[in-house]
C-alpha cells in the first residue's frame, strides 16, 4: 500500500466507524477505513434489533432504502422455567409505520449498506485489512500500521471503531494491557433458523410483514448472568443465547448446550418447528458498561463504540450507542479540523458531549448493576421460578377460596425465598437500577 496522508484513519467498519465515517466525508474531510473482515458487517454477528432515531441521525431516513428485515411492533420479556414461562410484553400499532421504533435486521446486510454509503460520501473503505499497532510521535497518534506490505498509513486523527477488548485502545491511550476484565465479557451464541413467512407470522401472531422480539432470563441461561432471545425477521428466526464468560468457564458449560436447551424448551420449540438452521455465529459483548469505559479520547485520536465499552445490556442497546458515539466522534474532529487543533485538549469535547448524552447518562444510571448481578446470579434463577410458582397456583382453577389460594401463594413463595430476604434483594435492586 503506498503511504499517503489522510485526514482520517477509521480502525473498523461497523456503526461506531462507519457513523464517525460518514459523517467527516460528507463535511469533506479525507477519511480512510480499516475493516478486517471480508466486507463490512462480516464479522458482526450482532442479535439483530435496530434502532431508528440514532440510525436515522446519521443516515436520515434509512429505512427507505436500507436492507432492513422487520418493523418490530411487539417487544417481549420471558422469566422461563424448565418446563413454564411467565409472559410480559408490549404491541403497538404505533411501531408499525413511519417513524417506526426499531428493526430486525441482518447486520452483514445492513453494514455492508451502510459502507457503500460511506463510499458515495467520498470516503474510502479498505476490507481483508488488519490493523497491527498504532503509529506514535512525540505522545501523538500520528497513524496505524497494518498488516499489507508498507503498511504505514498517516492521519491528524485516529477513531478505534474495532470493538470488544481492543487492544489498538490499550495501545493509543497508554493502558495496561489486558485492562478489560474477563469478568465484564460475555459469549453469545446465535442460530438463524429458515422458516416460511407465513408460519413465522402465524406462530407469532404478526401482520404481515411485522416483527417481535423476546428476551428471556431464568433457564435459558441455567442461572447464570445472561439473557436469550429469539427476533422475527423476514423469512428466518434469529435465536441466540448469552452469558458472562467468568460464569461460563466456572460452570464449565459450553455456550452451544445453552443454546440446544433454548431451542428445546417446550414454550420454544413450537416456535421454530420443521425451520432449517442456516447460520451458526458466536461473538464476545462488553458488559462492563460505564465501570469498564476507558477514557475515551488521547492526543490525536478517540474510541467509538464496542470498544469504548458503550453497551446497555439492561435495555439491548449497542448499536444506537456505536452510533451516537461515532456520529458525536466525527463532529469533534470536523471542530479540530476547522481549529488545526488535533490535541488532547481539543478532542476532549468529544467525551464530554458523550457524557451530557442519554448514552453515558444511562450507563453511569446503571453502573452497579454488573457487578451486582455477577455476584448474585442466583436472581437470574430464583425470580422466574418464584414466578412460575405464583402463576401457576393463581391460574389453577379449583375449590379453594381465592382468599386461600393468597396464603397458599405466600407460603409457597416465602419457603423459597423468606420475607426478609425478598424485601432485602428488592431493595438492592431498587439501588442498582433506580
Amino acid at each position: 500500500m503506498v503511504q499517503e496522508k489522510f485526514d482520517v484513519i477509521v480502525v473498523g467498519a461497523g456503526p461506531a466507524g462507519l457513523g464517525a465515517a460518514y459523517i467527516m466525508a460528507n463535511a469533506g474531510l479525507k477519511v480512510i477505513v480499516f475493516e478486517r473482515g471480508e466486507h463490512p458487517g462480516s464479522k458482526n454477528v450482532m442479535g439483530g434489533v435496530l434502532y431508528r432515531q440514532a440510525t436515522e441521525d446519521v443516515f436520515p431516513e434509512f429505512w427507505k432504502e436500507a436492507p432492513l428485515e422487520r418493523p418490530v411492533v411487539e417487544s417481549n420479556y420471558w422469566l422461563t422455567t424448565d418446563d413454564a414461562v411467565t409472559k410480559y410484553g408490549y404491541r403497538s400499532q404505533e411501531f408499525a409505520g413511519e417513524p417506526y421504533n426499531s428493526f430486525t435486521v441482518f447486520r452483514s446486510k445492513f453494514d455492508r449498506w451502510m459502507g457503500r454509503k460511506v463510499e458515495q460520501a467520498g470516503a474510502l473503505v479498505i476490507c481483508e485489512t488488519v490493523v497491527e499497532d498504532i503509529i506514535k510521535e512525540d505522545g501523538k497518534v500520528v497513524g496505524v500500521k497494518t498488516g499489507r506490505p508498507n503498511g504505514q498509513v498517516y492521519a491528524d486523527v485516529v477513531v478505534i471503531a474495532e470493538g470488544v477488548n481492543s487492544i489498538l485502545t490499550q495501545e493509543a491511550l497508554g493502558m495496561q494491557k489486558g485492562y478489560l476484565a474477563w469478568d465484564y465479557l460475555a459469549v453469545a451464541v446465535k442460530e438463524v433458523i429458515a422458516l416460511p413467512k407465513e408460519k413465522i407470522e402465524d406462530r407469532f401472531g404478526l401482520e404481515d410483514g411485522k416483527g417481535a422480539t423476546i428476551e428471556i432470563i431464568g433457564e435459558a441461561t441455567k442461572g447464570m448472568v445472561g439473557t436469550a432471545f429469539i427476533y422475527t425477521n423476514m423469512e428466518s428466526i434469529s435465536i441466540g443465547v448469552g452469558a458472562l464468560m467468568s460464569h461460563l468457564v466456572n460452570r464449565k458449560l459450553n455456550p452451544n448446550d445453552l443454546l440446544e436447551n433454548l431451542k428445546a424448551h417446550p414454550a420454544i420449540k413450537p416456535l421454530i418447528a420443521g425451520g432449517e438452521i442456516k447460520e451458526y455465529l458466536g461473538h464476545m459483548i462488553p458488559e462492563g458498561g460505564y465501570k469498564a469505559m476507558p477514557k475515551l479520547y488521547g492526543n490525536g485520536v478517540v474510541i467509538v463504540g464496542d470498544a469504548a465499552q458503550l453497551v446497555n445490556g439492561l435495555h439491548r442497546e449497542g448499536s444506537n450507542l456505536a452510533l451516537i458515539s461515532g456520529k458525536t466522534a466525527g463532529e469533534v474532529i470536523i471542530k479540530a479540523f476547522e481549529k488545526g487543533d488535533f490535541s488532547i485538549n481539543s478532542l476532549a469535547e468529544y467525551q464530554q458531549r458523550l457524557a451530557d448524552s442519554f448514552v453515558v447518562k444511562d450507563l453511569q444510571k446503571y453502573q452497579h448493576s454488573s457487578g451486582y448481578f455477577e455476584e448474585h446470579p442466583e436472581l437470574f434463577y430464583l425470580y422466574p421460578h418464584l414466578a412460575s410458582i405464583a402463576n401457576k397456583e393463581f391460574f389453577t382453577i379449583d375449590n379453594i377460596p381465592k382468599k386461600e389460594k393468597q396464603r397458599i401463594i405466600m407460603r409457597k413463595v416465602f419457603e423459597q425465598r423468606p420475607k426478609w430476604e425478598l424485601v432485602k434483594d428488592l431493595y438492592k435492586l431498587w439501588r442498582v437500577l433506580g
